[in-house]
């Protein structure tokens, strides 16, 4: 009997975490941000061996930078600081420069030096937005996740006061 109440217990629990789970994942709603046909393209078509990952990228991010054919080399821009391409795996060579915080949003070209040869690539700087990581807890939670939270205190709370008042039962009847 006890088993099943343990069971019981836990599949309340359960219940509770997998009903609060479509809150959470749409606690980021759309986007203000209009994407059109040129930022859909994501860096070019790799045609000089350059892409640029995303091609729209918001001020204080990282941008990925790939390069085919290249054995090493620098990458430079206005947006950000120059960077190292990494040696090549397998013919391809990575950078992940940071755009600057405060880049003026807009257009920017990045140049990649390799081989004694100079690659261009487009790409776009959108305003604000970046990242909120290491905001050491300086942020407050969202209405959905109090939400979210506030649910599960109390199906843990109903769990717990069902649990207790069938275990009085039980053990006030055998005695």
């Amino acid at each position: 009997m006890r088993a099943a109440r343990t069971l019981a217990v836990t599949a309340t629990a359960f219940a509770a975490l997998g009903l609060a789970a479509p809150l959470a994942t749409a606690t980021n709603g759309p986007s203000n941000v209009t994407v059109t046909p040129l930022q859909a393209e994501r860096g070019g078509d790799g045609s000089n061996g350059v892409t640029v990952s995303p091609f729209a990228v918001h001020q204080g991010a990282i941008l990925t930078v790939t390069v085919r054919g290249c054995a090493g080399g620098t990458v430079t821009s206005n947006a950000f600081a120059t960077t190292t391409l990494s040696p090549a795996v397998n013919g391809v060579s990575t950078a992940t420069p940071r755009i600057f915080n405060n880049a003026t949003p807009g257009q920017y070209n990045l140049a990649v030096q390799c081989n004694g040869r100079t690659l261009t690539q487009p790409f776009r700087v959108l305003a604000g937005q970046g990242a909120q990581g290491g905001l050491g807890g300086s942020m407050a939670p969202s209405s959905t996740e109090m939400a979210i939270g506030g649910s599960l205190v109390a199906a843990a709370a109903l769990g717990g006061g069902v649990f207790i008042a069938r275990r009085r039962r039980m053990t006030g009847a055998g005695v």
